[in-house]
């Protein structure tokens, strides 16, 4: 639950003149190049510093900002939500009603990310097993919302947000510890609302969002059946899950509700109500797309991004991606008697920074507790693919004996 909570929050964002916040230049040097709304730049090692758990792998991600590359797949997805909030909302004057964000650090507080938004203390979503912290109080936000109540002091009425999040987690297809997330916030007062309490304002509320969210999804995916089905989420009440019969199948695309009271407070709003929504770009593009792996948005290769060249000028809505080669699998397998406290995503994280994106899945195909010792023990099965070349045998051994030397380093565990 915890990890469908998280991963369905998400914002929008679009280059339009008046509409826009305009981000900072970009700093170049060494190490991570990453713009920070106001200026300035933090590097590597101040990412990677003596209470920090982030890795190089992850630190080498922060600033790379696929959401802001042209005719990138999550830029694409990305521009034509906020170009339909941007159309559909003005204010009498002909100006934008929302303001887009695309540039706020992803450098966030344990308040923002945590406490302004209701999350108990004993959660496990602040757990470094789960949150990449660069200090005690700072970390890499696991989700959009955590500038929700930031923007909402600043003075902002409606905005829609998108950035990079991060967040510790297993290794397949459909996950990546950095990922894109867009999030959605329109707020009203009371008296716009015509009522004297929240409770008389969430059906006013729900509707508008019902009618935001269905031309939205037309926008994305063309006419398609929808349907709502009742949910859970910490920052909203109700809460509700909207779903595309797309492709033959009925799919989860976004999550949404009536924002709770109590984080309206939180960002100093009384006699307010409003809705939130949030969606992962990299889902709705791998639906949209058909695009197979998480890790072909990472890529580089002109032969995956040649192919979304020119979507936004052309108007086009029907790219496939077409899978240019699939090269060879194979699979490791590695035993080990573990420590009574280890955690699946501590190995997961070892092979990601070992392997690189040539981890295409980790699976547990094994685990035991021994009768008499009362040693534990898993088995974890590795497969290698790139998706750009053929692996030999030499060079998956070298990384595979790498992976199981700093298992046994790094996290105390015993080959078997």
């Amino acid at each position: 639950l915890v990890k469908m909570v998280f991963k369905v929050w998400l914002m929008l964002l679009l280059p339009l003149v008046g509409c826009i916040h305009v981000p900072p230049l970009s700093c170049h040097g060494p190490g991570v190049r990453l713009s920070l709304r106001g200026g300035g730049c933090i590097t590597e090692a101040e990412l990677m510093g003596p209470k920090s758990n982030i890795v190089q792998s992850i630190a080498s991600k922060v600033g790379r900002n696929l959401h802001r590359q042209d005719d990138h797949p999550l830029q694409i997805i990305k521009t034509w939500i906020n170009q339909y909030f941007l159309d559909k909302y003005k204010a009498k004057d002909g100006s934008c009603m929302f303001t887009t964000f695309d540039d706020l650090s992803p450098i966030v507080t344990k308040a923002m990310c945590f406490d302004d938004l209701l999350t108990p203390e004993d959660h496990p979503s602040r757990s470094r097993q789960d949150t990449y912290y660069v200090d005690d109080d700072r970390l890499l936000r696991s989700h959009m919302t955590a500038h929700q109540t930031t923007l909402m002091r600043e003075g902002h009425r409606a905005f829609l947000c998108t950035g990079d999040v991060y967040r510790r987690d297993a290794i397949d297809s459909c996950h990546y510890p950095c990922f894109h997330q867009m999030d959605g916030v329109r707020i009203f007062s009371w008296e716009e609302l015509g009522v004297d309490c929240h409770e008389k304002a969430e059906e006013i509320v729900l509707s508008d969002l019902k009618n935001a969210l269905a031309g939205m999804i037309e926008v994305v995916f063309g006419k398609v059946e929808m349907k709502w089905t009742e949910s859970y989420f910490p920052f909203t009440h109700p809460s509700l899950e909207l779903e595309i019969f797309f492709n033959g199948k009925w799919l989860e695309v976004l999550g949404c509700g009536v924002m709770r009271k109590e984080i309206l407070r939180n960002g100093q709003l009384v006699q307010h109500s409003g809705w939130a929504f949030g969606l992962g770009l990299e889902r709705l593009a791998m639906i949209l797309f058909q695009i197979p792996d998480i890790r072909l948005f990472w890529s580089t290769d002109k032969r995956f991004t040649s192919q979304f060249q020119g979507v936004l000028s052309s108007g086009r809505k029907n790219v496939v991606f077409a899978p240019f080669s699939k090269y060879p699998i194979c699979y490791k397998d590695v035993s080990l008697w573990h420590p009574p406290v280890m955690h699946d995503n501590d190995v997961m994280e070892i092979i990601r920074e070992v392997v690189g994106d040539s981890a295409e899945d980790v699976e547990v195909i094994d685990a035991f507790v021994h009768p008499k010792t009362g040693r534990s023990s898993k088995c974890y099965r590795i497969s290698y693919r790139s998706m750009e070349r053929t692996l030999t045998n030499e060079e998956v051994d070298a990384k595979q004996k790498e992976v199981c030397d700093m298992l046994v380093s790094k996290l105390g565990v015993e080959l078997r």
